[in-house]
């Protein structure tokens, strides 16, 4: 049986082979028919034999089956006969026009267009039409609308041309009535209903859209409740299934299975390390394994110890390092050990930057972390992107790692979509005094060079406050920044106290990278002061009138410590600066630093506490002259006007030789979370400023505090601030401002 069975297929191989020569032949003409808006030559170019070539069975079939694949035709027959391949066909109408009826939203329309894939000036096809319906009522329904309908109108003109209407009628938006947590749960719906990112319909909600029936977002929800059991013990939870029940024709109940298993603790942890590293490099990860051992099982603890890993071997230079962690259950507890081995070679092959119109190449190159030719790293690749987000030129910065393994390399693309620069903005303050008013324009990208200009002014009822400034970051593309500056001061309380000053003066500077993360900067700066008294004036300023010429060196340090520029999470900077008089008449010397720590409490949290210390004295005991004395800036002691608290000769506010604050900020991401050009923000800000060397007996020192909440909304004439500031500590004589806020616009 068997021998015959290989008989017959040996023989029906022959019979094929036979009948593929019998009806093999070869080409002598080739013509089209049928063809009327697609050449004869273009027709040609789709198939896959020619004249002179050996034509059969198969290779008429794959010719119907390449122009088929084409779109192009409606029906194609084929013929050879006489040594004459015949290829007959009708074409496809061409669709002339698409419109949509029944959509008056911008955004959903736009989205509706992205997903299908027929456009003008193509073939019509009644399969690509078909597909193109069920993608739209999909994400219809992802966006909430589960009772719309979808009707695709085709009328057909003269000259083969069609014109399709999809007549859409939304409905309204499924709401979500009610959710439910069901199953082993272990939390109360209250607690979980705060993880999700649906909410349950109220009529009060009238700006959230997430009261509605949305299947990607219950698919994130599903994500957070996973992410969140994860984070709190429980390591082998399931969320068996998310569905949504009817409740009338436009309600759903949403109920979630949830099944948290039993809690798991942090076992043994140890750290697996090549024999060539340094341990002690790695001494914070052992302290850390110390802290949690015993504690509930987090994922975001081994993403920390990761990253903590990633960013000491990025640090020490330890080049083609990969972690992973293995993980062992044993009971109740999960014993983890992280091994850091060496990983796959890989360097950076290319880096390509698309989408800058404007900003050189250069501007944006300067702000990578490593380059062609240098060891690929993801957590460079990661900063790098983030320095470039804070450059604040772009409205958009993607990136996408392509990898060669023929050759161990890695491309990187790097895209970005510029936004206009250029600003106009101005400020107000309403106080108990009155009001300030401030106006400024600034270009922070001139030219696409990446240079900032900026010149503002600030004019309150006795003073007028203007500077210009021309900064390059990275001068003749090096990695030292150069600036100069002209500005001017004029304190004018003649009337009312009998003196006036006024101060203009010219800096120019430069700052670099020393050492890592330590950056060191000179500043030379030139004033020119006029100070003119009346008899109304005190004897000590009265002493201080006439002209003076100061001549200063700046020397800045500042040791950057922070994780990223933009939206820092984590790290520290730490700023000092010293002022040393070279021609002075009081030998003026002042000193400023500040400190600032960042930390998060939750996701999406950016939280920082910062010190500030400054102060002014004379080195030959003289006093310092009214415009070197020192005021609280107003970002650091929001509730107060600027320049009006602290010493005061009668009622003349004098500023002091010292002060300090120590400030709060915090985002709330929970309020407008849906917002993506809305941040809410509350802080704490307390200062005190004391000192007059000309006149120990004028007191005014003490604790001034306030809390407050601002709001930075990106709206669609520019940027706005709105900063409301209660002060709860103050002494007699302050002058509050409860309420500031800023707009600008951009060009």
């Amino acid at each position: 049986m068997k021998g015959v069975t290989i008989l017959l297929k040996s023989f029906f191989i022959i019979f094929l082979f036979l009948s593929s020569k019998a009806f093999s032949d070869t080409i002598n003409k080739i013509e089209i028919i049928g063809n009327d808006r697609i050449s004869t030559e273009t027709i040609k170019l789709f198939i896959s034999v020619d004249i002179n070539d050996e034509i059969n069975e198969v290779k008429l079939n794959n010719i119907i089956k390449d122009l088929y694949e084409t779109d192009f035709f409606k029906n194609i027959s084929v013929q050879f006969n006489n040594q004459i391949l015949s290829i007959k066909v009708l074409e496809n109408p061409i669709i002339e026009d698409i419109s949509y009826i029944g959509v008056k939203n911008k955004d959903i329309l736009k989205i509706i267009k992205e997903e299908t894939s027929i456009k003008p000036r193509s073939s019509y096809n009644e399969r690509t039409i078909k597909i193109d319906k069920q993608k739209i009522n999909d994400v219809l329904k992802a966006m909430g609308y589960y009772n719309s309908s979808l009707d695709i109108i085709v009328d057909q003109s003269k000259n083969n041309l069609i014109s399709i209407t999809y007549d859409i009628n939304l409905g309204k938006k499924s709401k979500i009535k009610k959710i439910t947590f069901i199953g082993n749960k272990v939390f109360k719906d209250k607690k979980l209903r705060r993880i999700i990112t649906t909410t349950e319909y109220k009529f009060w909600k009238f700006i959230s859209g997430r009261k509605f029936l949305n299947q990607n977002s219950v698919f994130l929800d599903e994500r957070l409740l996973k992410n969140f059991y994860k984070n709190n013990g429980y390591y082998n939870v399931k969320i068996n299934s998310s569905f949504a029940k009817l409740i009338d024709d436009n309600s759903f109940e949403l109920i979630f299975n949830i099944d948290s298993g039993s809690k798991i603790y942090f076992g043994e942890l140890d750290l697996k390390l090549p024999s060539d590293f340094d341990e002690s490099n790695f001494s914070s990860i052992k302290k850390l394994f110390d802290k949690i051992k015993g504690k509930p099982y987090s994922i975001n603890i081994i993403d920390d110890i990761l990253d903590e890993i990633d960013t000491i071997t990025t640090l020490e230079q330890y080049k083609f390092i990969k972690a992973n962690v293995f993980e062992t259950i044993i009971s109740n507890s999960i014993n983890l050990q992280f091994n850091v081995e060496e990983g796959d070679k890989f360097y950076v092959d290319r880096v390509n930057i698309f989408g800058n119109n404007i900003t050189s190449e250069n501007v944006i190159r300067n702000q990578l972390m490593l380059d062609e030719g240098d060891p690929f790293s993801e957590i460079l690749v990661n900063k790098s992107i983030n320095n470039i987000k804070s450059l604040n030129f772009f409205k958009v910065v993607d990136f996408k790692v392509n990898t060669n393994n023929d050759n161990n390399t890695k491309s990187i693309d790097i895209s970005v979509q510029e936004k206009p620069t250029g600003e106009i903005y101005a400020s107000a303050g309403a106080g108990t005094s009155g009001a300030s008013f401030g106006f400024g324009v600034k270009e922070n990208n001139f030219l696409g060079n990446g240079v900032s200009l900026d010149t503002n002014f600030l004019i309150s009822s006795d003073s007028f406050k203007g500077k210009f400034s021309v900064t390059n970051p990275y001068f003749k593309n090096s990695d030292k920044s150069l600036f100069i500056s002209a500005e001017a001061l004029e304190i004018d309380n003649y009337q009312t106290f009998g003196y006036k000053t006024n101060r203009t003066g010219i800096s120019i500077g430069t700052d670099f990278e020393f050492l890592n993360d330590f950056y060191v900067g000179f500043n030379n700066s030139h004033f020119y002061e006029v100070i003119e008294t009346n008899s109304s004036a005190s004897s000590q300023q009265q002493a201080q009138e006439g002209n003076y010429w100061d001549s200063f060196l700046k020397l800045n340090m500042n040791y950057d410590k922070r994780n990223q520029k933009f939206q820092t999470s984590d790290g520290f900077q730490s700023f000092y600066s010293i002022d040393l008089p070279l021609i002075s008449d009081t030998n003026t010397l002042k000193n400023y630093f500040n400190y600032s720590h960042y930390f998060n409490f939750f996701q999406k949290n950016f939280s920082s506490i910062s010190i500030y210390l400054e102060s002014a004295n004379s080195l030959n005991n003289k006093d310092i002259k009214l415009s070197e004395r020192i005021n609280i800036p107003s970002s650091r002691l929001r509730g107060f006007e600027a320049g009006r608290v602290g010493p005061k000769d009668g009622d003349d506010f004098v500023g002091g030789n010292y002060a300090y604050s120590i400030n709060f900020v915090s985002n709330i991401p929970q309020v407008f979370e849906e917002s993506q050009n809305v941040d809410f923000l509350i802080f704490a800000d307390a200062a005190d400023i004391w000192g007059v060397d000309y006149n120990s007996s004028i007191e005014g020192d003490g604790i001034r505090s306030s809390i407050g909440l601002a709001l930075d909304w990106m709206s669609p004439i520019g940027p706005m601030n709105f900063t409301l500031a209660h002060p709860i500590t103050k002494k007699t004589g302050d002058k509050t401002e409860t309420f500031r806020f800023n707009l600008g616009t951009t060009f």
